[in-house]
């Protein structure tokens, strides 16, 4: 964990502190369906960290919605508020078309953690606290491993979605190749999506005689990639590096696959790390306004041990 800025506005601690002196107290959490292995992920820590946090607190009720799209996600939003909720924690499916839902429970009051995806103003005004992977390393930590390992490759790249955590991992990629040999090819969006991915790999794979290395951003994209590199018979393609740190990643990196010599974190557990700090917000009255950051760990087969979790969906 990177950084962590402390120091609670007034109205975010008074918030919390009314919320601390109700009976019941009340998280909604609103999160994405599971679209993807990461957003399954999502949603089962957000499930698992909701029970847990019940067992400790006899006194709190935590809610946990899905939603498929953002206008299904500022439905859910709204209903939380209507049931009474003290406390928001919400990942957003696409965060700048929900900002007006958001803000209008803020302005009942309630306490606010944003996760991972924030608007194009992720300021104050939106959230209380904001939790996340550091998207930026994300995509410098990928590009300087290409730049040390390939510094003459040429690179092809799959994006996620045209959101603002997207342009973060795309910008920290770039920033670390600035001054480098290795050749960008293309870039080309695969919304965070296995078969979308799937067709974009065979696009790239018809279009370039030449490809060394693939970084998907995700390692979902990653399974999507491997499948058409494998059905091509190329064998040009030096590795792959994918994003999150799926279990089935990490094996690969374990089992020492030439494919996939490393993968990057940004872990779906954040949900529920935004899911504690919120409650000891409400129950202890700590300060937790601010900034939470996780760093983008790279994983290798050194160190990939101790992030293999065979039980968790992703």
């Amino acid at each position: 964990m990177k950084h962590f800025i402390l120091g609670a506005t007034l109205a975010a601690t008074t918030a919390l502190a009314g919320a601390a002196n109700a009976e019941t107290l009340t998280v909604g959490v609103s999160v994405p369906a599971a679209d993807h292995g990461w957003t399954a992920g999502i949603v089962y820590h957000a499930e698992r960290v909701a029970e847990k946090l019940m067992d400790e607190y006899d006194d709190l009720n935590v809610i946990v919605k899905t939603s498929p799209d953002a206008a299904s996600q500022a439905n859910a939003v709204q209903d939380l508020a209507v049931q009474g909720i003290d406390a928001l924690v919400i990942l957003p499916t696409n965060p700048d078309p929900l900002v007006n839902a958001i803000m209008q429970v803020k302005m009942q009051g309630t306490f606010v953690t944003l996760v991972d995806r924030a608007p194009s103003n992720n300021s104050s005004e939106v959230r209380d606290l904001y939790v996340a992977g550091n998207n930026p390393a994300l995509g410098a930590v990928a590009g300087e491993y290409i730049a040390e390992t390939t510094p003459d490759a040429d690179v092809v790249v799959i994006r996620g979605l045209p959101i603002p955590i997207d342009q973060q991992r795309q910008d920290g990629f770039d920033s670390a190749l600035e001054g480098t040999d290795v050749n960008v090819l293309e870039k080309q969006f695969g919304n965070w999506n296995r078969d979308d991915a799937f067709r974009v790999m065979q696009d790239f794979l018809t279009k370039y005689p030449n490809i060394d290395v693939v970084w998907a951003q995700d390692d979902d994209m990653v399974v999507g990639v491997l499948q058409a590199i494998e059905q091509s018979g190329r064998d040009d393609i030096q590795y792959v590096i994918g994003g999150a740190g799926s279990k089935d990643m990490i094996k690969k990196v374990m089992d020492g696959d030439p494919m996939i010599p490393v993968d990057v974190l940004y872990p779906p557990a954040m949900i529920g790390t935004a899911m504690e700090l919120t409650v000891a917000g409400m129950k202890d009255q700590v300060p937790i306004a601010g900034n939470y950051i996780l760093d983008a760990t790279l994983v290798t087969p050194e160190n990939a041990e101790s992030y293999y979790f065979p039980d968790s969906p992703y």
